[in-house]
């Protein structure tokens, strides 16, 4: 692995974040490990480049960082087009060779090099204690996030906390040790970010390193680890949460994917089209390639459900605003549209879609009326939530159950708080403690549905491929007869990664 710093991130950081990051200074910081930054102005900026490494196209940006995701029943793609990246971890035959999961192994790689060198150099900055604490407290938070995507993608890496020479070839740590360094990140977090930070949406603080704990212990109770202990502090973490009372779900569920930093928002990516950071995960791709809008522009079929995980979600107001069920195929005179359903031999995939991604922000994705599509666009200024308060009390509620032999009151009124939301009624009351755990795991599932492997990391570690490929429609993808499902919870190490550290062995299966 090599070190990519680079200025021209910061001065991203600069243009793309003025209002959330209040960066209107021009950093200076040149992030080598041979350099750090004198003014709080740069270490700002140095901060802000951090959320870029990750906020960026070749990381985050894009629907590629969730490609080895496609295993899970929420993500399926094209049977053709120009889909094979995605549809061989559909198939659960992805490999080493796969370009677009580089994303998913670049991306954090490099927000956690930048995290490293604002680790060690923060303290020599000429500013207020509270005001280093803070930029450090972020850093920490960021590298943390860093390694907890890379080691339940890709499983043992290297744990690299200091700035460290290009020519450096690390070994991979075990498991262990990467959640030990996690942990210890968000636990310095905590220390040092505010409860909140004022007016300053995209900023990680104390409430969103407290959640990303409790989902990091949560995690820790399954596989590989399964350290069960680890319940009861997911539960602490988690109830800290929600008692501070700074989060609710007031906000409809569509609403929600059509604006940004709402009342639910803990922590979110930030873009910003006019500063050369577009999310390009909502719009265009996740429109199906049969609807063309009557300016001619038309969807991109990246990703969609599995027909049986659609038809296996509850009827309840959230699926209505989840799903997309009837396409608008526009007709030969360029501006009316027949409403044909998901399943009609008029479609080429015969596959429901995501309605809650089409929008973009207040439709800078997809601009349309309930019979007409004016626009589709690929680049929107919509956040990218990576936590929102929905995960912090679902959470609650299984960690609570399964750390105290079962539910209590408190944990039926976490998971009720989020049914209520979507429509639904109160959770069967006298779950045992499984019971319970996976009526959890089920709504999670159609909370989150299509969102960046929260369905795809409960099925690695509650090892659910086989059930969910039992459960498969004959029409998705198909799976070759002679898969190891063992071997397909870690996504491979890129072949390029492995040929830089030759002692390194490949993740098995692969």
């Amino acid at each position: 692995m090599k070190i990519k710093y680079s200025i021209l991130s910061i001065l991203m950081a600069a243009a793309v974040f003025p209002g959330c990051q209040n960066l209107t200074e021009d950093p200076k910081a040149n992030l080598t490990p041979g350099t750090y930054f004198k003014t709080q102005s740069d270490l700002d900026g140095a901060v802000s480049a951090i959320y870029i490494q990750f906020a960026r196209d070749g990381a985050w940006g894009f629907t590629n960082r969730s490609t080895s995701y496609f295993g899970s029943d929420d993500f399926t793609t094209d049977p053709g087009l120009n889909k094979e990246d995605f549809r061989l971890f559909d198939r659960l035959s992805g490999g080493s060779g796969n370009g677009s999961m580089v994303a998913q192994w670049q991306g954090p790689w490099q927000g956690i090099y930048q995290a490293n060198n604002v680790i060690a150099n923060y303290t020599k900055v000429n500013s207020t204690e509270e005001q280093k604490n803070q930029s450090a407290g972020q850093a920490y938070f960021l590298r943390a996030l860093g390694y907890y995507y890379l080691v339940r993608t890709f499983g043992p890496v290297p744990v690299i906390l200091t700035p460290i020479d290009v020519d450096d070839r690390p070994d991979r740590d075990p498991i262990e040790k990467v959640y030990e360094a996690i942990i210890a990140d968000l636990q310095k977090a905590k220390e040092l970010l505010p409860v909140k930070f004022d007016n300053a949406p995209g900023k990680a603080d104390q409430m969103a390193a407290r959640s990303l704990l409790a989902d990091v212990y949560l995690t820790m109770t399954g596989w590989p680890l399964n350290q069960a202990s680890n319940y009861a502090q997911a539960a602490s973490e988690a109830d800290a949460v929600i008692k501070s009372g700074q989060f609710n779900l007031n906000t409809p569920y569509a609403q929600v994917f059509t604006t940004n930093n709402g009342p639910e928002s803990i922590f979110g990516l930030q873009y910003n089209v006019n500063g050369g950071l577009p999310l390009r995960s909502a719009g265009s791709s996740s429109v199906p390639l049969d609807e063309v809008a009557t300016n001619g522009s038309s969807g991109w079929d990246d990703y969609y459900p599995e027909i049986n995980f659609y038809k296996k979600a509850p009827k309840c107001k959230r699926t209505d605003d989840t799903f997309y069920t009837t396409l608008k195929l526009r007709q030969p005179d360029g501006k009316t549209f027949k409403l044909v359903s998901w399943d009609s031999p008029e479609t080429h995939a015969r596959h429901p879609y995501y309605k809650k991604f089409r929008a973009g922000l207040n439709g800078d994705g997809v601009s349309e009326t309930e019979t007409t599509i004016n626009s589709i666009n690929p680049s929107t200024n919509k956040v990218y939530d990576i936590i929102r308060y929905p995960l912090v009390l679902l959470a609650y509620a299984e960690a609570s159950a399964m750390s105290g032999g079962g539910p209590t009151a408190a944990s039926y009124a976490a998971i009720n708080e989020v049914r209520k939301r979507a429509g639904l009624p109160n959770l069967t009351p006298g779950l045992s403690a499984n019971a319970f755990r996976d009526s959890v795991v089920y709504e999670r599932a159609y909370e989150f549905a299509g969102e960046f492997g929260v369905r795809w990391f409960d099925i690695v570690r509650l090892q659910l491929l086989p059930k969910i490929v039992a459960e498969r429609s004959a029409e998705e993808n198909p799976i070759p007869a002679n898969t190891n499902f063992a071997q397909k919870y870690l996504a491979p190490i890129p072949v390029n990664e492995m040929a830089r550290n030759p002692k390194w062995k490949q993740n098995e299966g692969y």
